[in-house]
């Protein structure tokens, strides 16, 4: 590389929704920013997560000095266990951000190996020849930054995920004095988050859903079940602050959920007066109008507490006739047929179902810029180049567009995964490209990366063969017509014993499973899958491909 130019590295997030990750480059050292993850389509089977390629930062790795995270939202943090697997280097986060990877290390047996560095919103600290102050923002998480590098060749600034938000539930406004500071000084480049580029005008403060809640609140004659994202803790809080309002107790229901709140209020997010909570086991011990139920599964995740309350399979989450479910939060592109599948399970149950769908009031605000709020950026820093981030290519060349015709910059560039950027006080461009792309993670385990989907699934069936169980359903009746019948190929030979008692398994699962659940074909699939393997598991120590089949007639 050039001596004297700076080179931007973009692994991920650019051209996608996701797995964020960006290299900054001088010389002989490099600072990593976010480390994260995206969940993969429906059509990469068998992958739990996907995580960039950091081939090339595996290739550098003696010139990484550390990793900057700007928030604990998991496109942001959830790749960091096996990035760290590569790469044992420091990580920088604030202290909420710090206390998610705390929990997600700790999962993956790395949190003694790994050295965490918290970083305060304006302390500035040195990594080589970089020296970064973090400056707070606001989005839908607690204790978010953007970052302010100051290299041998100017300021760039990185705004990780933002809204301008200045009357946060928290008190911990988005710092606009300090972004028009470093504006009057001066900024190279500006990288700014593109996510709601579409979306005019301004994003609407947290606040802004509490009146309309409050109706609802107010309005509500049974029990309340109220669900948004585990890591909305503003939400949260206004949801706990309505509750004791209204004379609510308050049950938390959902290992996200759960473990999100104590997190919180551990670091005095939440502030929950005494006697509010109760355990999920007493919710039948109070008046149906004195409960909130605040739950996890927004996104009709098949296992959720939510998706499993909706078919009535919740050991404490009832949801009985004239209850009302909230869904306080968006639905994520891709997600559509798992919430709406949910949401005909909760009518099954006669209960009322509030979720945003533009017409039932404001009950959630997005976490990103609109349109006005990424001018008013642009304008405060007035940077020399600008480069979008975060977003699908559409969103990326929406985004270079606006700020290019705002007049205030001299070069807005579109760029994408795996480009290197050259940056020098009078130039940007791009000089090549890296190696970049997705690596599919499988069973949760820091080790077992899929390098490529088919030849995966070869060596997967190849060692373990696979394994069908065919179901036959009456269409009319939802009734199962005879015993379940299970083939495999490629699996423990004859072994007719093993099979008949996995017959068995099978037959248990069906007689433990609700009248709607083997009516919905996608929650009893997935419960025969997930029973059948650890059965299999426990017995064999193998893992075949389990495809469980159902034949109407």
């Amino acid at each position: 590389m050039t001596e004297s130019k700076l080179q931007i590295i973009p692994l991920g997030g650019l051209g996608e929704f996701g797995m964020n990750c960006l290299a900054i480059r001088y010389k002989d050292d490099i600072i990593v920013i976010d480390a994260g993850l995206m969940f993969p389509e429906s059509e990469l089977l068998g992958v739990d997560v996907v995580v960039p390629d950091i081939t090339w930062l595996v290739e550098n790795k003696e010139k990484v000095r550390g990793i900057l995270l700007s928030h604990g939202h998991e496109d942001h943090i959830g790749g960091l266990p096996w990035i760290l697997s590569e790469l044992n280097v420091p990580v920088y986060g604030t202290e909420f951000t710090l206390a998610y990877v705390e929990g997600k290390l700790e999962e993956h047996k790395m949190l003694d190996d790994t050295e965490l560095i918290e970083m305060v919103p304006g302390g500035k600290f040195s990594l080589g020849p970089f020296t970064i102050e973090p400056i707070r923002v606001t989005h839908s998480m607690v204790d978010c930054v953007a970052l302010a590098i100051d290299t041998p060749v100017g300021v760039i600034v990185h705004t990780g995920d933002f809204k301008i938000d200045l009357s946060p539930p928290d008190g911990k406004a988005f710092d606009l004095h300090r972004f028009a500071e470093y504006g009057k000084r001066g900024v190279l480049l500006l990288m700014q988050d593109s996510t709601n580029v579409d979306r005019h005008g301004y994003t609407p403060s947290e606040w802004a859903v509490k009146p309309h809640l409050d109706e609802i609140f107010a309005r509500t004659r049974k029990k309340l079940f109220f669900s948004c994202f585990s890591s909305s803790t503003y939400r949260i809080r206004i949801a706990m602050d309505l509750a004791f309002r209204h004379n609510r107790k308050v049950a938390i229901v959902g290992r996200s959920m759960i473990e999100s709140s104590e997190v919180a209020q551990d670091l005095g997010y939440l502030d929950i007066p005494n006697g509010l909570l109760i355990h999920p086991g007493q919710i039948a011990d109070h008046d149906p109008e004195n409960v909130m139920v605040l739950i996890s599964g927004t996104q009709g995740e098949p296992m959720s507490a939510l998706s499993r309350a909706a078919v009535d399979n919740h050991k404490h989450a009832r949801i009985a006739p004239g209850d009302t479910v909230l869904l306080s939060s968006r639905i994520i592109p891709g997600n559509e047929k798992s919430i709406y599948r949910v949401i005909d399970h909760l009518y099954r149950r006669d209960a009322e179902v509030i979720l945003d769908d533009g017409e039932s009031g404001l009950i959630h605000v997005s976490g990103h810029a609109s349109q006005e709020e990424q001018r008013l950026m642009i304008n405060l820093l007035r940077p020399k180049f600008f480069i979008p981030i975060h977003g699908d290519y559409r969103h990326l060349k929406k985004h270079a567009e606006l700020a290019q015709n705002m007049g205030v910059v001299d070069l807005a560039m579109v760029i994408e995964s795996g480009d290197v950027i050259d940056v020098s006080p009078d130039d940007i461009r791009k000089t090549g490209t890296v190696t970049a792309g997705r690596v599919c993670i499988d069973s949760g385990s820091a080790g077992d990366i899929v390098e490529d989907l088919v030849i995966r699934d070869r060596r997967h069936l190849s060692e373990d063969g696979f394994v069908i169980p065919i179901l036959t359903i009456n269409k009319l009746s939802g009734k199962v017509e005879r015993q379940p019948e299970i083939f495999s190929r490629g699996f423990v030979g004859g072994d007719t014993a093993l099979l008949e008692t996995a017959r068995t398994v099978v037959s248990t699962t069906l007689e433990n499973s609700s009248a709607e659940e083997k009516a919905d074909y996608g929650v009893i699939k997935e419960k025969i899958r997930i029973d059948l393997k650890r059965y299999i598991q426990k017995n064999t120590s193998r893992r075949p491909l389990i495809m469980p089949v159902i034949l109407e007639i």
